[in-house]
C-alpha cells in the first residue's frame, strides 16, 4: 500500500496524531477513535494493523498491554515526495514575511513623525 493510501484515511492520521505525542496503549487509542468516529474496536483493531504493517507504527507487549508507536521512516518519505512541492508554498510566505516587516517598518516610522510633532 502506498504511503498516501495509508495517510488517506482520517482514522489512520489520527491514531498517527495520537502517537505522536508519545507511545500509546492499544486500549487509549480504540477509545478515543471509538468516540470520535464511532466506529468499532474491531475497526479501530484493523486501521492498527495497517499502520503497522506499512511501517507507520510499531507495537510492543508490556505485560497484557499493547503500546504503539508511530515509526517515522515512511513519514520521511512523504516528506522527501513533498519536498519538490515546498516551492510553491515556501516562496508565498517569504512574500508574505516581507510584507510584515515593511508594514512594521512603516508603522515604526509613523510612530517616530508622530512622537517628534
Amino acid at each position: 500500500m502506498h504511503a498516501f493510501d495509508v495517510l488517506g484515511d482520517p482514522v489512520r492520521r489520527r491514531i498517527l496524531e495520537l502517537l505522536a505525542t508519545g507511545e500509546r496503549a492499544s486500549g487509549e487509542i480504540g477509545a478515543a477513535i471509538q468516540e470520535e468516529f464511532g466506529i468499532s474496536q474491531p475497526a479501530v483493531s484493523q486501521h492498527l494493523k495497517v499502520l503497522r504493517e506499512n511501517g507507520f507504527a510499531s507495537v510492543r507487549a508490556e505485560g497484557t498491554r499493547r503500546l504503539y508507536a508511530v515509526d517515522a521512516a515512511p513519514l520521511r518519505q512523504v516528506d522527501d515526495w513533498l519536498e519538490r512541492f515546498r516551492g510553491f508554498w515556501e516562496q508565498r510566505l517569504d512574500a508574505l514575511g516581507t510584507e510584515l516587516a515593511r508594514g512594521k517598518r512603516e508603522r515604526r516610522q509613523q510612530e517616530e513623525v508622530s512622537s517628534d510633532d
